[in-house]
């Protein structure tokens, strides 16, 4: 007999998971969705995000949100960086399908490989109040370790949103990957366009880094684990759309938890992605597509 109650917590559960996937996706969905650029080791940066957000936290007891905000602009410049060298290695020379996905998976490797010479396999966790106590609204728990993580996921999305709707910069990264002659006609350089873009998409993971260790804690290989998620993510809500991402996520983070609750947690993974492959037979530009 189904628990009403049981129900009820399953529901809020996946929605507070789905906008943490959120934060975890939003920067693929700029790099993969909107530049064409098959990021894989986008979750190992969210990985080194986690270990930034606990040495702060360890030495200094900052909360981890606000260790993310503070070293997001880092990886911004290191997301440039890793730009300019896959530019002028792959996408200037036409090599960036094959070679390119090559490049991020070595570097998804290497990030790995040295968190696990440096830190071993043992798992890291951080200190806040908020960690460990819930919210009560009447038979619904409401944890705050996960509250947190989806409040700021609804915060950076909605900014980045408004930053690719409203700004020059932002129509020119939404731009970019659909008409390149148009781009360069209205003044913009594409090539410094898609740096700042990825730059913005790593930055991101250092913010989503540091809720995923809110979360609960991490170790080196845990990145692997949200790889074919997020790219299920910004597919299922449509290549170069945000918002689509968003409820993309909402959807995978609520499905999963009714069915780990319902059926067992080994059950999840098959069946969000099975809901990803019938929504792509349906509509195979995904939910908000362009």
């Amino acid at each position: 007999m189904l628990s009403l109650d049981l129900f009820a917590n399953a529901i809020v559960a996946g929605v507070l998971l789905g906008g943490f996937y959120a934060a975890v996706a939003i920067g693929l969905a700029i790099a993969f969705g909107q530049l064409d650029i098959v990021n894989i080791a986008h979750p190992a940066f969210v990985i080194v995000g986690s270990y930034i957000a606990y040495i702060v936290n360890t030495h200094f007891g900052l909360d981890p949100v606000l260790i993310g905000v503070l070293v997001a602009p880092v990886f911004f410049l290191v997301g440039v960086g890793i730009y300019r060298i896959y530019y002028a290695a792959f996408e200037r020379t036409g090599q960036e399908s094959l070679s390119g996905l090559a490049f991020f998976f070595g570097l998804m490797f290497i990030i790995e490989v040295v968190l696990i010479l440096v830190y071993g396999v043992d798992y890291r966790l951080v200190r806040a109040g908020y960690i460990g106590e819930t919210i009560e609204v009447g038979f619904v728990g409401i944890p705050l370790r996960m509250l947190v993580p989806f409040v700021v996921a609804i915060t950076c999305t909605s900014a980045i949103y408004l930053y690719l709707s409203r700004t020059f910069t932002g129509r020119a990264i939404l731009a970019v990957a659909q008409d390149r002659l148009a781009l360069q006609l209205m003044g913009a350089d594409p090539v410094r366009i898609k740096q700042f873009a990825f730059g913005l998409a790593i930055a991101t993971t250092a913010i989503a880094g540091s809720l995923l260790i809110i979360i609960g804690p991490v170790e080196p290989s845990v990145g692997r684990l949200y790889i074919g998620r997020v790219f299920a993510i910004v597919v299922l809500g449509g290549m170069g759309s945000i918002s689509g991402m968003f409820i993309a996520a909402l959807i995978l983070g609520i499905v999963e938890t009714l069915v780990a609750t319902f059926m067992g947690p080994s059950w999840a993974p098959a069946v969000a992605f099975g809901l990803l492959l019938l929504t792509l037979a349906v509509r195979p530009a995904g939910l908000l597509g362009r």
